[in-house]
């Protein structure tokens, strides 16, 4: 480590300075602000530090015929964070707009609500805990966290009334769930493009985020709320009015139908992991699994069939499902371009020498590849607010890092380390995360309430995330 070093880590803490108080104070849209950020860094880079310029590899480039180093310039910030933006959404936007898609065909179709009467009929009302947990890990595989919050609050406030238990008692493990598997598990925006850019199959990511993501769940849920409902007095809102939302000639999906649209890319990306972890690479039955199993193709499948099994089949017409689609697409427009601009500030971030810098101190620190991808989620989470952003900077960092520090890791620790910075991008949602407010609007708290709750709940999923993946990855 050198002067330099410590010079690009304070010029990257004063642009996610800058970015804090863009987004906090000046409520300013968050790719302005990213974007606004970028230049920060990449303006002091080319003018206080003259770092040299870099190739497409991140390396420096070598010196001319004359001995000069070619210097990153103000168009070689443009141009890097142009290409970091179209680089972070060349591998998910299909996916996340398939997800979108799917999601929206369960709430349209009143799937959700079916999930919900069968999981509480099946676990009774002595383990309603157990059954909400089952029903966010269900529909929050493929719906994002508010659109999942949306579906099941109403049912959950209705559970509250009926069986009069505290209100936090039943909406903690809601959240906690809803945002493990919004920030571990593909097809969700964050990990799919983490397990992208580091080479890793879906599958694999899928697996260990549910091992890691159900006991972290469990933990930053019922067990913290066991510990806090006597000590945040919070008073539900009132029972939803039931009301008819089904048209003359639409029915409800059946159970079985529901969870199979649900579950059908899921088992696909499995199928392919399956397939490559046990046959040759020459095997045509592998060749067929990994392109069925590939995540663009699993959520394209599952959104054709979802159209007739949660729309045609149910009495919806193919201009309502069109529809339904649209408005999925539609809805997902600013999340897409945070994601681009995430990504266009971790390229600027690698250009300028910043990622190079901060390897430096993780390597004389001696951190753990997976300690020092979580103090990087973590750190932007915190900083930006944005899980999205968090996750995508940290893991195109971590790229370098890991091509640098630790050549040919075991893809079993590669994705240990994608589901610790998933929930490290998790870790203290506080008043400029949206999903902050969301969750005080959705549940009728106070501020304080929300911090008291909601805030310590993600804390405790982005530690508790760390540490079992951290054990998982000192045992394997």
């Amino acid at each position: 480590m050198n002067a330099s070093d410590w010079k690009l880590i304070a010029l990257a803490l004063a642009a996610i300075g800058v970015l804090v108080l863009l987004v906090t104070r000046a409520r300013m849209n968050a790719f302005i602000a990213i974007a606004a950020a970028s230049l920060v860094v990449g303006s002091g880079a080319v003018l206080w530090l003259k770092a040299p310029a870099r190739d497409a590899g991140g390396l420096v480039m070598k010196a001319a015929a004359d001995g000069t180093l070619p210097h990153y310039t103000m168009l070689g910030v443009m141009k890097s964070f142009s290409e970091g933006l179209g680089g972070s959404l060349a591998g998910v936007t299909a996916m996340i707009a398939l997800g979108a898609m799917l999601g929206k065909l369960l709430a349209e179709s009143g799937g959700a609500e079916v999930l919900a009467h069968r999981f509480i009929a099946f676990f009774g009302a002595g383990r309603i805990q157990l059954c909400i947990m089952a029903l966010a890990l269900t529909i929050g595989l493929t719906t994002w966290f508010a659109v999942g919050l949306v579906l099941l609050a109403p049912i959950v406030l209705t559970l509250t009334h009926q069986t009069k238990k505290p209100f936090l008692l039943l909406f903690l493990p809601l959240l906690s769930c809803l945002s493990v598997m919004h920030g571990v598990m593909p097809p969700h925006p964050g990990p799919s493009l983490a397990a992208e850019k580091l080479g890793l199959s879906m599958g694999l990511v899928l697996v260990w985020g549910f091992v890691i993501g159900i006991p972290t769940a469990a933990v930053a849920g019922p067990l913290y709320a066991r510990f806090i409902v006597n000590r945040v007095e919070a008073n539900p809102p009132p029972a939803p009015t039931k009301g008819s939302t089904l048209a003359p000639g639409q029915r409800l999906p059946s159970f079985g139908v529901t969870m199979f649209s649900i579950m059908l890319p899921v088992v696909l990306m499995l199928l392919a992991t399956a397939a490559e972890l046990t046959l040759p690479p020459t095997d045509s039955l592998r060749q067929v699994l990994s392109f069925i199993g590939n995540p663009t193709i699993a959520l394209l499948v599952a959104v054709i069939v979802g159209g007739w099994t949660l729309g045609l089949r149910c009495g919806q017409s193919a201009a309502q499902v069109l529809r339904y689609t649209e408005q999925a697409v539609s809805s997902i427009g600013m999340a897409l371009i945070v994601i681009g601009a995430g990504g266009g500030f971790a390229r600027v971030l690698r250009d300028s020498g910043v990622a190079e810098s901060i390897g430096h101190v993780g390597v004389a620190a001696k951190l753990n590849p997976l300690v020092f991808g979580w103090l990087m989620s973590a750190f932007i989470r915190v900083a930006t607010g944005s899980a999205t952003v968090a996750i995508t900077t940290a893991s195109l960092l971590l790229k370098d890092y890991l091509a640098i520090n630790a050549p040919g890791l075991d893809p079993n620790h590669t994705a240990l380390i994608v589901v610790a910075v998933g929930c490290g991008s998790l870790f203290l949602s506080h008043l400029n995360d949206s999903g902050f407010w969301i969750v005080k609007e959705c549940l009728g708290l106070s501020v304080m309430q929300t911090l008291r709750t909601w805030t310590v709940c993600e804390t405790i999923v982005g530690i508790a995330g760390m540490l079992f993946s951290l054990l998982a990855y000192v045992l394997i």
